[in-house]
């Protein structure tokens, strides 16, 4: 039965990336094989696992006899597990996509729009380039990606334009989610993990993310795509509002308080965003009652002028489907990793092949096909290397910046794809590329680290520098 899971998911994934050619939305498929892959798993009654310094069935965590009811028992307990961790990033997407929009309702981003005077289309590349690095490491890459494609929108027009900025940029979130321990999930998952400290990762990772970033960015520079200015929109000036500053700060300014709530409270990072989006709502709502002029007209006219402003018109604009498609795919792979198919992969390259180095890089490539939080869960168990360990930092780089080789390979890839369109096969044939060049670039970095000795230096990038002189 193992084997049919494995066929389904390879069937839903295949379908997924022919979306376009079969004109059939990666919603519908994603839904269909997470659901059959769990009603396999249920029907067939096979045993679940859970990864603790190894695979330990479900049922003896639970502490009950490998009977059908215990066995029933543990794969409700395990769906329960992960349907749980995937809400916290559908809750986490749903709240920050809510506050985008919010902001935008509010024409908050006309403000950066007029801060980006450039035509340049070079010019514009680096500029959004830089802010998604930064960006990402202080909001998360997904977070980040979903603000500058909204920011992007006003600038850019043209979409076919637009899909190339789209797909640097998540390159560029990728990477600069990697260094930062609130950056990307994965990254989180080893600081709680305590296989790295917030210091040595920003210490080790920042110089190899950069390179990763960089060099597609630089390369970019000289295509066609970025020759010349950008096309502005006929006719397409918007007024600001006089709430358009408000909601812009307030919105980006309670965005980063996510990381902040975190490390007050210890709780997950949707909680914190659960917060953010109910005190942007709070002053949404407090600005349209009672700052708004609405001008004469009708009690009907007047109410359908402030709905065009409220919360709620801003729910009514995220994207639903991709947050559908995000919920299957990431219980399909949860199915893979239940039942220890990703550990025991994960294994059989660590036994085959004695060079860490290789296993992780092949693990990062592994992120762009699957999911890179189960990835790393099992490498989590399958290494004790010590606290800041290279090989926790170069899992923490691989893992981060591995899934902008595909436009499904990461969260930020996802969402970019939501919101543009963007063709799987597009992104393979026009992004992948400079994503691997770069993916491979800070990995040659952090590898010369490892040879330089620099990883038993307090100070790596201290190091660097008097190797250069």
């Amino acid at each position: 039965m193992e084997i049919a899971i494995i066929l389904i998911f390879v069937i839903g994934y295949l379908i997924i990336t022919l979306e376009h050619t079969l004109k059939l939305d990666k919603t519908v498929p994603a839904l269909i094989m997470a659901s059959i892959m769990w009603a396999i798993l249920a029907t067939g009654l096979l045993t679940v696992f859970k990864i603790d310094g190894g695979l330990v069935p479900v049922y003896e965590h639970l502490g009950i006899a490998d009977t059908h009811d215990a066995k029933l028992e543990a794969i409700e307990e395990v769906l329960l597990h992960h349907l749980g961790k995937t809400a916290e990033i559908l809750f986490f997407l749903i709240g920050a996509m809510t506050i985008v929009e919010i902001i935008d309702l509010h024409r908050g981003f006309e403000i950066i729009k007029e801060f980006i005077k450039t035509r340049s289309k070079v010019k514009l590349l680096w500029i959004v380039g830089f802010l998604a690095f930064f960006l990402s490491a202080i909001i998360d890459n997904l977070t980040a990606t979903i603000v500058l494609i909204t920011i992007l929108r006003k600038i850019i027009p043209n979409k076919n334009e637009r899909l190339w900025y789209a797909g640097l940029i998540v390159i560029a979130a990728n990477a600069g989610g990697a260094w930062s321990p609130i950056g990307d999930v994965t990254t989180t998952m080893l600081w709680i993990s305590k296989k790295v400290s917030v210091g040595k990762l920003i210490e080790y990772l920042v110089l190899p993310s950069l390179l990763c970033f960089g060099i597609p960015f630089t390369i970019a520079s000289f295509l066609p795509p970025f020759k010349g200015a950008v096309t502005p929109e006929e006719g397409n000036n918007i007024k600001k509002l006089p709430t358009s500053a408000t909601m812009l700060y307030l919105g980006l300014g309670m965005i980063i308080f996510v990381p902040i709530f975190k490390t007050i409270t210890h709780l997950p990072p949707y909680v914190g965003m659960m917060f953010s989006l109910g005190v942007v709502w709070f002053v949404a709502e407090y600005l349209t009652n009672f700052k708004f002029d609405y001008g004469k007209g009708t009690v009907e006219e007047i109410s359908e002028r402030k709905r065009s402003f409220s919360a709620h018109k801003a729910l009514g604009k995220i994207e639903m489907s991709s947050i559908l498609f995000f919920l299957g795919i990431l219980m399909a792979v949860a199915v893979l990793e239940s039942l220890g198919i990703l550990f025991n992969f994960a294994d059989w390259l660590n036994t085959t092949i004695p060079q860490q180095e290789i296993v992780v890089l092949l693990l990062g490539v592994g992120s762009a096909v699957i999911d890179n939080v189960p990835l790393v869960a099992a490498s989590i168990g399958m290494f004790a290397e010590p606290l800041d360990s290279e090989l926790w930092h170069f899992i923490a780089y691989a893992a981060g910046t591995g899934g902008s080789m595909l436009i499904i390979g990461s969260a930020a890839g996802v969402a970019a794809m939501g919101m543009e369109k963007i063709d799987f096969f597009w992104y393979l044939k026009n992004i992948s590329w400079l994503a691997i060049i770069g993916f491979l670039s800070g990995s040659l970095l952090i590898i010369a680290f490892k040879h330089l000795g620099m990883y038993e230096s307090v100070e790596p990038v201290a190091v660097l520098l008097q190797q250069v002189k």
